[in-house]
Order: structure tokens, then sequence, then C-alpha cells
């Protein structure tokens, strides 16, 4: 099955369990704006999707409150919510062994690609990646489509066919399917199963060791 040359990898979910982190980041502004919200668990719709989308969605934050909220998230996030994340077992191998067979690897976040950056060099994988990709710190560049469409055009040398999207979220599949690639559903990460089959992606997985048998 070894037809794929360029993998696209989202990061939260994905690559790393970065629940601490944005919980508490998220957390840590809402009450900054009066909203009290102790339990962690009911904060994980906010990993993956763009923070503009999910403030307004799971708080109805119009747009002056949701930017307020970003930057509060952010207070917190650049100083210690980035590093409250870890690996998920295999993932590192991984990398190593797609890297050795030749493929060339990138990531597509909805993260800024500075705050990604830091997280690939935290964890000692930058070296894997010949691109990493994300939003822009001002809100732009922030959905799927946008981000995997730049890889494309970055790479445009390559066939749609050679491109395949690999994350937790409805996003990245339907990024992925906006763009014209393949795609695979960790199931694994912090979409449901529901949600990742719905969006209808080229392959689903549960874990990390099922990705190995696609991708190689």
């Amino acid at each position: 099955m070894n037809k794929y040359k360029i993998i696209l990898f989202d990061l939260d979910g994905t690559l790393s369990d970065p629940k601490e982190g944005i919980t508490r980041s998220v957390q840590y502004a809402l009450e900054k704006l009066g909203v009290v919200e102790p339990d962690l668990d009911r904060l994980e719709p906010f990993i993956g999707p763009p923070l503009q989308e999910s403030f307004s969605a799971v708080y109805a934050f119009d747009d002056e409150k949701t930017k307020l909220a970003i930057d509060y998230y952010r207070e917190r996030f650049k100083e210690t919510g980035m590093f409250e994340n870890e690996l998920y077992p295999g993932i590192e191998p991984l990398l190593a062994q797609l890297k050795a067979e030749g493929k060339r690897l990138a990531v597509a976040t909805s993260k800024p690609t500075v705050f990604a950056e830091r997280i690939l060099q935290y964890f000692h994988i930058d070296s894997y990646f010949d691109l990493v990709v994300g939003s822009h710190l001002d809100g732009t560049r922030i959905s799927k489509t946008e981000i995997i469409q730049y890889i494309l055009d970055e790479l445009s040398s390559y066939k749609k066919q050679d491109f395949i999207m690999i994350g937790d979220r409805k996003h990245d599949i339907i990024g992925a399917k906006n763009t014209g690639i393949d795609s695979i559903g960790v199931a694994y990460g912090y979409g449901s199963f529901d949600e990742l089959h719905k969006a209808n992606p080229t392959f689903i997985v549960h874990e990390v060791e099922q990705l190995g048998s696609i991708l190689r």
C-alpha cells in the first residue's frame, strides 16, 4: 500500500495527546472572563478545531470576546500548556521508519505554526518533518482546507494521489476531501468513531500501529 509519498499529520490528538495543556489553558482563559469550569473533560471539544470556532460554538462568545479568550489562552499555553503534552506510544518509531523509507512528512495543524514548531522541538521529532504548516497568530489560515492546500502548493511537483492526511477530527477529513487527497481518521484521538465515520475518510484506524500497514 506504499503509494503515498507525502504524509500529512495533524498534531493534537494524532501525534501527541495534548489534553492537559489545552484544557487547562482554556480553563484559565474562561476564568479570566468570569466562567468557572472545574471539569477538564468538558473542555475536550477544544482539542483539534480552531479556537475561534470552539469558543464561539461552545460558549457562544462574540468575536470580541473570542479574541480576548484566545489572548488569555495563549498567555498560559505558550509558557506552560504546550509542554503539558505527550507523544502517543509508537509515534516516534513510525516517523523514523517512514523517513528512512524516503517518505516526505509534514505537519498540518490549526495550531499556530510557531507553537507547533516548539512542540515538535520539545519532543525532538522536528527533524522528521519537511514542512510544518499551521495557522497564523493573527487568526488567518485556520481552516484545514487552507492549510492542506498550502502544503499541496508548496509541493506542487507531486500528484494529489501521492498525498494522504492523517487526523483525529472531522476537520482533518473534510480538509483532505476539499483538496482532493486521501485521508486516515485515527480513532485513538479526540474525535469519536462516529464523527470520523460520518466524515468518511479513506481509512479509519484505532491505534498507531495500524498506520504503518497503510503507509508503508
